[in-house]
């Protein structure tokens, strides 16, 4: 399947030799592309007018174009000013820094509004995939349980007692996790030392 035309290749596994619009693999594959878009969509309408002439000026500003623009603009007005006999801003050049600080404030803060609102979108695919993780960790448990209380329940399969299995039914706490996570992360010199005791042992 190619990202431009959206025609599938004879030999595409996901999209075989006809498949019926009814099928269930079709329909999981439209219902979760229209859910992404959906999604999208929604954050999409949350930006302001404002915010996309912002967007779209910090993209204009983000290109290698901008920097050969001012380099050329710099270098004129510096040329311009010293060939003229009684030039407009004479060396070094107080109206150029002046409005080269100037424009400077200004892309900082297009770029700080840009950024602002980038951040916060990240966060909220951070919530919504930390949320999906988490349900997607309580099935996965739920399905081992499941399959283990079938495997004791066969009478043609041996009965063991398998540890990882078992340990894999319960579900992770996450802040259990974070803690652990934060604790190694504040103390990784103490985690080291701890190491290269035990080794010397």
């Amino acid at each position: 399947m190619t990202a431009l035309d959206g025609k599938v290749a004879p030999g595409d596994p996901l999209s075989p030799p006809e498949r019926a619009a009814g099928d269930p693999l079709s329909q999981h594959v439209a219902h979760t592309v229209e859910t992404v878009a959906s999604v999208h969509s929604r954050v999409q309408g949350q930006v302001t007018r404002h915010q996309r002439a912002i967007d779209v000026l910090t993209t204009a500003l983000g290109r290698p174009r901008t920097l050969y623009i001012i380099i050329g603009i710099v270098v004129g007005w510096c040329v311009g000013n010293s060939l003229l006999t009684s030039p407009i801003d004479r060396p070094p050049f107080f109206w150029l820094q002046g409005s080269m600080g100037l424009s400077a404030i200004l892309m900082a803060t297009v770029i700080l509004i840009t950024q602002n609102r980038q951040t916060r979108e990240a966060e909220q695919r951070a919530q919504l995939d930390l949320q999906v993780n988490l349900l997607v960790e309580k099935k996965v448990a739920k399905l081992i349980d499941l399959i283990e209380e079938l495997r004791r329940d066969l009478p043609n399969v041996k009965n063991r007692v398998d540890e990882a299995a078992n340990a894999m039914t319960e579900t992770v706490d996450a802040v259990a996790v974070l803690s652990a996570l934060e604790q190694t992360i504040d103390d990784p010199a103490g985690q080291k030392q701890d190491a290269g005791s035990t080794q010397s042992k």
